[in-house]
């Protein structure tokens, strides 16, 4: 029976290559994830969601698995997953798994037998003859979303094969009524193990269009109205509820390129039976130019987006996050030069996030402060950062310079350097050298350093998340914004069953007036929280200072 947990949740993203090293061999993993349940449980989150740990050859960082139902040899062993999710279950933390079923690797064995056209696996992928003479042009102009064409040929069989990712990560093909059957059969084999939900990778690509015309070429130059929540999608998702997803009490999320307010009901209201939740990128796209290409961020625009979200029915549950394993550290994207003001800012964020109606997404070290890194060319580990770097090398080498700026900004590397829990070697993350580049800041910004300080921004969240949990207004309540149009404030209100909040962040390293609505009425008054620790007890038109967030009881 579907209990919709997720509607009081807060969630915990975890990706394990960079949380903590269990081994000392440089590479986070499951028992150094074990070794941390702890420090997870005490942060309040009700739910981790684990980034992929299944086989695979890392061409993508494991989301190019090679078999659904095995551990890779670097995170561990089966066996301590299982002692990860009972220590995580024992602690009243429940586990979402990462679900990447667009494609495979092309070393899972799937793959490998579809090379041989006469073999039963070979309809399981996407495979088309080549165009012009020979066959050796690709069958459409569609591109990866790494860089360059989204097809690779195969020489064994003759044959191009689609990838919308890496050439390593073959589109599996959701046409074939066995592929769908497969992937139900894994969902119900992790249900089986314990798991409470999944997080469904790419999930709108499953669907192409028929045929596989070619797309209208855009920058980038990516052909999406052809596969993104194409025809068969709604008919796909719901045959994976019904085969798998129903007859849990699960939670997925879809991140779901392609839903937007406007689809958002025919996608995840709970009378459809698809997925639960979705993620929405729009939000995330307010400091973008062309898709790419950095920009100022624009807080009017932001909440204007988020408001959108706020007003579906009650029956549909929106998310909220800042970061996550593919986007850059949310500080310097969404407040600018705070200087020496970092907590406070980070303290504003989660203030602005976390008492919106949805389920919000914390990503590991999001709640420290955690930022960008100022990486090196040759410090970026990303496939996406380095294909990017490698083309325009060899095809625009002027715009190096500037490519770089972008990557100090954008790069999904910044997400992935090694959590700092001390200021001691390697940050406390590993005995060993680190796969990757550990950001300088670290004995300065780590959990130890947090722990000791009662005012410290991650024993702010913890305070927060002790407050959101439970509360009727948060979960269940309307959503009003505030002086839409400001630059400078967000502020809400949040109603229900006669008690209101009132949410109000300076978003600016400023001070900035607020003036008081003249229709906001109330009887009493109740300061609930606030990042300054002399925040005015009464709601009243003041002049906020700095990042100032303050949440009050009405």
């Amino acid at each position: 029976m579907k209990t919709r947990w997720y509607k009081d949740a807060v969630i915990y993203q975890i990706y394990p290559r960079s949380f903590c090293d269990g081994n000392g061999d440089g590479i986070g993993d499951i028992k150094g994830i074990i070794s941390k349940l702890d420090y997870i449980k005490s942060l309040g989150v009700d739910a981790v969601w684990l980034s992929p740990v299944y086989k695979s050859p890392n061409d993508d960082n494991g989301y190019d698995i090679s078999d659904y139902r095995d551990i890779m040899d670097e995170f561990g062993t089966l066996d301590d997953w299982k002692e990860m999710i009972d220590g995580m279950h024992d602690r009243g933390i429940r586990l979402i798994m990462d679900l990447v079923v667009n494609h495979t690797s092309d070393e899972h064995a799937w793959f490998v037998e579809s090379r041989n056209k006469d073999s039963e696996y070979r309809d399981y992928y996407i495979w088309r003859k080549g165009r012009g003479k020979n066959g050796k042009k690709p069958p459409n102009n569609w591109t990866s979303n790494f860089v360059g064409p989204a097809w690779e040929y195969d020489e064994q069989s003759g044959e191009w094969y689609l990838h919308l990712f890496s050439k390593k990560q073959p589109d599996l093909n959701w046409e074939n009524p066995k592929v769908r059957q497969e992937v139900a059969d894994i969902c119900n084999y992790w249900f089986d193990l314990g798991v409470d939900g999944f997080r469904c990778d790419v999930i709108t690509y499953i669907s192409k269009k028929d045929g596989l015309p070619n797309g209208r070429l855009k920058f980038p130059l990516i052909g999406d109205e052809n596969y993104i929540v194409g025809p068969n999608y709604h008919k796909y998702i719901h045959e994976l509820n019904e085969r798998s997803f129903s007859k849990y009490d699960s939670m997925t999320v879809g991140e779901s390129i392609g839903i937007t307010p406007d689809n958002a009901f025919e996608a995840i209201d709970e009378s459809v039976g698809e997925l639960d939740t979705v993620f929405s990128f729009d939000h995330m796209g307010v400091d973008f130019k062309l898709n790419v290409l950095p920009a100022k961020f624009n807080l009017a625009k932001y909440k204007k987006i988020l408001d959108r979200w706020q007003q579906l029915p009650k029956t549909c549950q929106p998310t909220i996050f800042l970061e996550n394993h593919d986007q850059p550290r949310c500080l310097p994207r969404f407040v600018g030069d705070y200087g020496d003001k970092r907590e406070l800012a980070g303290k504003a964020l989660a203030t602005s996030i976390l008492f919106m109606r949805s389920t919000p997404y914390i990503y590991q070290g999001q709640e420290i402060g955690m930022t960008n890194c100022a990486f090196k060319q040759e410090d970026y580990k990303d496939i996406m950062s380095v294909n990017a770097l490698n083309t325009i090398k060899k095809i625009l080498p002027p715009l190096l310079p500037y490519a770089r700026k972008v990557l100090l900004k954008r790069a999904r590397d910044h997400a992935r350097t090694p959590m700092q829990w001390t200021a001691g070697k390697n940050a406390g993350f590993s005995t060993a050298q680190p796969w990757m580049l550990v950001n300088p800041n670290y004995k300065e910004i780590n959990v130890e350093d947090s722990e000791r300080r009662g005012d410290s921004l991650l024993n702010f969240y913890r305070k927060a998340l002790k407050y959101r949990k439970g509360n009727d207004v948060v979960i269940n309540g309307d959503f009003r914004l505030i002086y839409p149009k400001s630059k400078d404030i967000f502020a809400y209100v949040r109603e229900y069953d006669g008690k209101r909040l009132f949410v109000i962040v300076n978003f600016k390293n400023k001070q900035v007036n607020f003036k008081l609505p003249k229709d906001l009425n109330f009887d009493k008054c109740e300061l609930a929280l606030s990042n300054y620790a002399d925040a005015p007890k009464k709601l009243q038109s003041m002049k906020l200072r700095e990042y100032e967030a303050i949440v009050y009881e009405l």
